[in-house]
């Protein structure tokens, strides 16, 4: 049985030990305004102290409520939050994509929305260099994804795969909201439904399936055949996420 209290110690213990053995200072990670994000933020606060964690809040076309989401999580666990606007660098981009006249905005769909997590991710990189130089000691990108995300490819490759440090990729969407309600994450937030604050959807409507029932999957619980065999098919889809083919000499 998933002890909640005890993972949140050794979780905490996991980023502390890491940190005093490189030498690091801080965390960088956005803030969705969702689940993963703010019980990741309160993990590296109760690790590192609220003063060595900086969120970022990175809009592009998104969901108003969602900044707001975000604000309350910055403000609960009392850590940094600065704002990136990224809607006129995404516009840019796709202006000047849309200007090699390759396809029309049905086939730039897809694109477009694997585009704005790339984008995310590049600023937070930028943010943890900068914060590096400018107040001494490293930061890292922290990772927000958990492990029914990472189990059906329900990520962005190159964009929200992409990160330093990673401390919900083994607990499922049920043990991180259990760890979110030992850390005390505001409830609003711990049980909204999930989403990406991109397409308009919920992860659950993308997927077409529950994050339940992928528990159960991952479990080798019983699931209706339909489910369990669509379930599969996406984490068989998704390996080039994880491994990219290398050429080795002979």
């Amino acid at each position: 049985m998933f002890d909640a209290k005890r993972e949140t110690e050794r979780i905490v213990e996991f980023i502390r030990s890491y940190y005093r053995e490189h030498n690091l200072r801080g965390a960088v990670l956005g803030i969705s305004g969702g689940k993963d994000s703010a019980v990741a933020a309160g993990l590296f606060c109760r690790a590192l102290g609220k003063e060595n964690v900086v969120g970022l809040t990175l809009p592009c076309h998104s969901n108003l409520a969602d900044g707001a989401d975000a604000r309350l999580v910055a403000e609960h666990f009392g850590f940094e939050l600065l704002n990136i606007d990224l809607t006129g660098v995404f516009e840019l981009m796709v202006k000047e994509v849309g200007l090699l006249k390759i396809g029309d905005e049905a086939n730039r769909l897809n694109a477009d929305i694997n585009l704005k997590p790339r984008l995310r991710m590049a600023a937070c990189y930028y943010m943890a260099a900068l914060l590096s130089a400018v107040r001494g000691g490293g930061y890292l990108v922290a990772g927000t994804s958990n492990a029914c995300e990472l189990y059906v490819g329900y990520f962005t490759k190159g964009g929200d795969s992409v990160h330093d440090i990673a401390v919900l990729a083994d607990l499922t969407v049920e043990e991180v909201i259990a760890v979110g309600e030992v850390i005390g994450v505001p409830e609003a937030v711990l049980y909204k439904a999930p989403s990406d604050g991109l397409s308009g959807k919920s992860d659950e409507e993308k997927m077409g399936v529950t994050y339940e029932a992928i528990t159960r999957a991952m479990h080798g619980d019983p699931l209706p055949a339909a489910e369990l065999e669509k379930i599969r098919k996406m984490h068989g889809a998704c390996a080039h996420k994880f491994v990219i083919p290398t050429y080795k000499k002979g």
